[in-house]
């Protein structure tokens, strides 16, 4: 496959205008830096290019199976950016789901069947008397399991970059999703986790600790291969300040209490280590939590979905009025939000 894949990586390299990409970068760090003339960002568009040689298609069990297969995957989802003059950041990752840290604990990977082209999942442990070994063990070897795919791919992402100029300039390469702290504890314990914020509170914050110091950990040695030197990164084809992207869908279930104590202070401490800023994701509802996680010091991003669930007269004075954009935002909601955004929503048709 080396072959096809050499012969499309120079079909991308030859269709990157890095005069329309530098510009593209400009109105996204000018939204960023509160400089956005409208209520709204709407990122534009580039004119389209498509390609000259024919990308095969590849799965995301290919690309989880064989590397040059995920590279395929990656690279081809930015040509087609490219070919539909689309409005996305460019950009790759190692791609293998959310299960990357928890396969590190233990956690048997779940791969859905072929056809659904849908990235897997991990096998929670399931109990408390599963997670006290795993604290009584320590940090685990973050190049087991799937970190060590995570590392070959980033390695042969690095190889291309370097070969490609354009590409390694203009193809942002981010770090792969290793959730936060407390969804990774939520899918190595499982669901009975949520009795341990009562009940088990020890061994609770033993293990939050263990898996924080895991995500640094991985998180350094990621860098050391793949280093940042702007003060922006891309995620889901979008922008933001700051290199960490937590996910924390597991909040929903926690009250804003629990969270200020609990979670919190770790999601600091990353944001910390990893240069001062960074963003946060969840999914459903977070109205309830959203005043406590704008406190924190250096959240430059919110990437919500289902604004449905959520009183968004809540999230917008927790967000956009005190300076923190709302990325990948539905358009609609935001057409339909009746007051000012300030210039700090982005905004996308799902």
């Amino acid at each position: 496959m080396s072959g096809v894949l050499d012969k499309c990586l120079a079909d991308l390299e030859a269709r990157i205008d890095e005069f329309q990409e530098d510009a593209y970068r400009q109105a996204w760090i000018d939204f960023l830096d509160d400089k956005c003339p409208t209520d709204i960002f709407d990122a534009p568009r580039r004119k389209s290019c498509p390609p000259k040689v024919d990308w095969p298609e590849t799965t995301i069990n290919d690309a989880i199976r064989d590397v040059d297969a995920m590279l395929l995957n990656q690279f081809k989802a930015v040509s087609d950016v490219l070919a539909g003059g689309g409005d996305s950041c460019l950009g790759v990752r190692s791609n293998y789901g959310t299960g990357i840290m928890a396969t590190l604990f233990g956690c048997e990977l779940f791969m859905m069947d072929d056809e659904l082209d849908t990235l897997p999942t991990a096998i929670s442990l399931g109990s408390a008397e599963k997670v006290k070994p795993l604290v009584d063990a320590g940090v685990p070897d973050i190049r087991s399991h799937l970190g060590g795919r995570v590392f070959e791919a980033a390695e042969r992402f690095c190889e291309v970059m370097r070969k490609y100029p354009k590409i390694g300039r203009w193809v942002a390469h981010y770090h792969p999703d290793l959730q936060g702290p407390i969804d990774v504890a939520e899918v190595v314990w499982g669901s009975d986790i949520f009795y341990a914020f009562y009940d088990d509170t020890q061994l609770l914050r033993d293990f939050l600790e263990l898996v924080t110091q895991t995500y640094e950990k991985f998180l350094r040695a990621w860098l050391d291969l793949v280093p940042h030197s702007l003060d922006y990164s891309v995620h889901w084809g979008m922008m933001q300040k700051g290199i960490v992207m937590l996910r924390n869908d597991s909040l929903m279930n926690l009250s804003p209490e629990t969270y200020v104590e609990f979670v919190r202070p770790l999601d600091q401490r990353l944001f910390d280590a990893f240069g001062g800023a960074g963003g946060q994701h969840f999914c459903g509802r977070g109205d309830h939590f959203i005043e406590a996680m704008s406190e924190m010091k250096g959240l430059s991003v919110v990437a919500m979905s289902q604004p449905q669930y959520n009183d968004m007269e809540k999230i917008y004075q927790n967000t956009v009025d005190k300076g923190i954009k709302l990325i990948g935002f539905n358009r609609k909601t935001a057409a339909e939000a009746g007051r000012s955004l300030h210039g700090r929503v982005h905004v996308v048709d799902w």
